[in-house]
């Protein structure tokens, strides 16, 4: 799979890392307030998932059953590389900075880069 995710896939793929496997019924159901989508709309979108092999369509039972196939670390990866590439060259530090300025980090979080930046140092 080369692709990133768009912005409703990154909703359903977030719904379904959170739990599965899920039905489109329960799938439209915990997207209403925030999408409206219709379960024609979710179906079409989870058949495009399935086409791209980063979801399981389970048939068997009354209702389809969808699993994720694409891990979320995977998924986070390539959206990372897909933008690192969108901004290159020098553009990490950009990033970087637009991004912790924008965001409130938390100490955790900002622990967390630190730890992440040394062991690149190492690496």
């Amino acid at each position: 799979m080369r692709y990133t995710l768009s912005e409703g896939e990154w909703k359903l793929m977030n719904l379904l890392w959170e739990a599965a496997p899920r039905t489109i019924g329960e799938l439209v159901t915990a997207l209403a307030g925030d999408t409206g989508w219709t379960k024609a709309t979710v179906n079409v979108m989870l058949t495009r998932l399935a086409e791209k092999g980063a979801v399981a369509v389970d048939a068997t039972g009354r209702s389809k059953l969808f699993t994720p196939l694409l891990a979320r670390e995977d998924a986070v990866r390539r959206e990372a590389r897909s933008c690192l590439e969108k901004v290159k060259p020098g553009g990490l530090g950009l990033l970087l900075s637009a991004m912790t300025e924008d965001c409130a980090l938390t100490e955790e979080e900002i622990a967390e880069l630190e730890r992440i930046l040394k062991e690149a140092r190492h690496a």
